[in-house]
């Protein structure tokens, strides 16, 4: 992989991050941008101070979100995704 081929993936990982961070933030949920070059998403409950770390990763043709318990969905369903884990967080 070539080096402007990495800079790309870190920039569609963390944009998809992102959209993620702003659906959490809107259910209540605090984030923050983790790891190295952002490369994960860490959402905590404001209630149980649960938390959770998402990453965003090229599966085949497309990009998914991956998180713990087995977590794995299409990044064009980010509302769904802020959904469950809100739930998950509680």
């Amino acid at each position: 992989m070539s080096v402007v081929g990495a800079r790309e993936i870190s920039e569609v990982r963390r944009h998809h991050l992102a959209l993620l961070a702003h659906e959490a933030e809107a259910r209540g949920l605090r984030w923050r941008l983790a790891g190295p070059e952002e490369s994960v998403l860490s959402l905590v409950g404001p209630y149980s101070r649960r938390q959770v770390m998402v990453v965003a990763t090229p599966v085949g043709g497309g990009w998914s979100y991956l998180w713990p318990g087995g977590g794995m969905a299409d990044v064009s369903q980010v509302t769904d995704v802020a959904d469950q884990i809100q739930r998950m967080l509680g």
